[in-house]
C-alpha cells in the first residue's frame, strides 16, 4: 500500500487528488494509499456544517485573509495547518466489511495508539466524534464514502499546532470543549516527522497492511 508524505500541501489540490485517486481505485487503475500531510492554514467545513460555527461569519473570515473551504466530508468546521498531521486513507471498504462505523473506530484507534506512544492517554467520548484526552480534543475525524464503498478524507492530529487558530471557530460544532495537542499534553517538543513515522506504523498494525513510501510524479501533484 502506497504511503505519501507532504508538507506545505495546499488544501484544495490535496482534496482534488483524493477524489481522483478514489475514482482510480474504484476503477481498478490504482491501489489503496495513505496520504499524510501538513497543510497550509485553512478552515474547512463538512457537508452539514453550521456556518455560525465560523465565529464572526464566513465573509468576515475571507475579508481577513483566512482560507475557508466547503468540502464533501462528514463533520463540522475544523482547522488544518502547520504543526498538524492530516491523514487521508484512500481505502476500498468493500474488502473491509462494508462497515463505516468500524472503519471510523479503526481510524480513531490509529491515533489513540500514537498518543500512547508519547505517554498521552487518549480515547473516545460517547456520542462525540474524534479522539479525546479527557474533555480536550486532540484529533478530529471526517470521512467521505462513495457509492461504491471507497473512503477518503480521514483524521487530523494536532502535534505542535498553534491552538489559537481554533479560537475563531466552534471546533467540530462542539460547544464548551477545548482543543489540545501532543506538545500541550506532554510539555515537550514533538517532531512532526517523528509523529508521521509513528502514525504510519500504527496504521500498518491497525489495518494489517504494509506501507511503502513513494514520491512519484502523480504523488507530487497534491500540492
Amino acid at each position: 500500500m502506497e504511503l505519501i508524505v507532504r508538507r506545505e500541501a495546499e488544501y484544495v489540490a490535496t482534496w482534488e487528488w483524493q477524489r481522483a485517486r478514489a475514482r482510480e481505485l474504484a476503477a481498478g487503475g490504482a491501489g489503496e494509499a495513505l496520504l499524510l500531510v501538513e497543510h497550509e492554514s485553512v478552515y474547512t467545513l463538512g457537508q452539514r456544517s453550521d456556518p455560525a460555527h465560523l465565529l464572526g461569519g464566513e465573509d468576515g473570515f475571507r475579508k481577513s485573509g483566512a482560507h475557508v473551504v466547503w468540502v464533501d466530508r462528514g463533520g463540522d468546521v475544523t482547522w488544518h495547518g502547520p504543526g498538524q498531521i492530516t491523514g487521508y486513507p484512500i481505502l476500498d471498504l468493500k474488502t473491509r466489511g462494508r462497515d463505516l462505523h468500524r472503519y471510523v473506530e479503526a481510524l480513531e484507534q490509529v491515533v489513540i495508539d500514537v498518543c500512547a506512544l508519547y505517554g498521552v492517554v487518549a480515547g473516545r467520548q460517547p456520542g462525540l466524534p474524534g479522539v479525546w484526552v479527557g474533555e480536550r480534543k486532540i484529533a478530529s475525524l471526517g470521512v467521505k464514502l462513495s457509492h461504491n464503498w471507497i473512503a477518503y478524507h480521514g483524521f487530523a492530529l494536532n502535534v505542535s499546532s498553534d491552538l489559537t487558530w481554533f479560537a475563531r471557530i466552534v471546533p467540530c460544532g462542539l460547544h464548551g470543549f477545548e482543543v489540545t495537542s501532543l506538545e500541550a499534553e506532554t510539555g515537550r517538543q514533538v517532531e512532526w516527522s517523528d509523529a508521521v513515522a509513528r502514525i504510519a506504523a500504527s496504521f500498518e498494525r491497525v489495518f494489517a497492511v504494509s506501507l511503502t513510501e513513494t514520491s512519484g510524479v502523480q504523488s507530487a501533484r497534491v500540492g
